[in-house]
């Protein structure tokens, strides 16, 4: 696992560094520390058998799943055919989340990941967010890369191991506890929304906070 985490955090941060001068990228993960399995209220969805196993939409769990487009790019089965920050950028729950993405340059290098794990905050995270504040992180390059990144891990972890402590490609640590039929993330105890959400090279967890480092 060390040697794995350690490559992937290389395969990532040397883009990241490109970033900065102005490459299209998208920061991705680093390894996941010790994660423990979701309690047995975890969505049963993370047991998918049969037909389910390939409908995308049998999967996810959340109230915020009903607004995901039932058909085309911005679907559920749309998603889960193309990379993340192109499957994100076709969810109309999450354009403020791709807006800033574009503005870090991190596009690239988040659709070209292998199998990471993204909490992605929907508009209304960014909302809470006094509009003087998030234009000057907007504006400001690396604050935004780092809290983007904060928002990443390795492994693409199903709700039955996404509960735990995980390192993020910014080096922070990200704790996942289960809440009822949910998850809440960070120190700012994120709800999920959405989870479980399939891309080409990730697992998504809509949430509704953006997670600071």
């Amino acid at each position: 696992m060390k040697t794995r985490s350690t490559a992937l955090a290389l395969a990532l941060v040397l883009p990241l560094g490109l970033a900065a001068c102005g490459s299209d990228e998208v920061g991705s993960t680093a390894a996941p520390a010790a994660s423990s399995p979701a309690p047995s209220a975890a969505p049963s969805s993370s047991e998918p058998s049969g037909d389910s196993m390939r409908d995308p939409a049998a999967q996810v769990f959340g109230a915020a799943c009903s607004a995901v487009p039932n058909d085309g790019k911005g679907s559920f089965s749309g998603m889960a055919t193309d990379p993340v920050a192109t499957a994100a950028s076709n969810n109309p729950l999450l354009t403020t989340l791709v807006a800033a993405v574009q503005e870090a340059g991190l596009v690239d290098t988040l659709n070209s990941a292998p199998d990471v794990t993204v909490f992605a905050p929907v508009d209304d995270a960014f909302a809470k967010i006094p509009e003087a504040d998030l234009k000057a992180v907007l504006a400001d390059k690396p604050t935004l890369t780092k809290i983007l990144t904060n928002h990443v891990v390795a492994g693409s972890l199903s709700p039955d191991e996404v509960a735990g402590t995980h390192e993020t490609l910014a080096g922070t640590k990200l704790t996942v506890a289960p809440a009822g039929d949910s998850f809440t993330v960070g120190k700012e105890k994120a709800t999920v929304l959405c989870g479980n959400v399939p891309t080409a090279n990730a697992t998504v967890y809509i949430i509704d906070t953006v997670l600071m480092p």
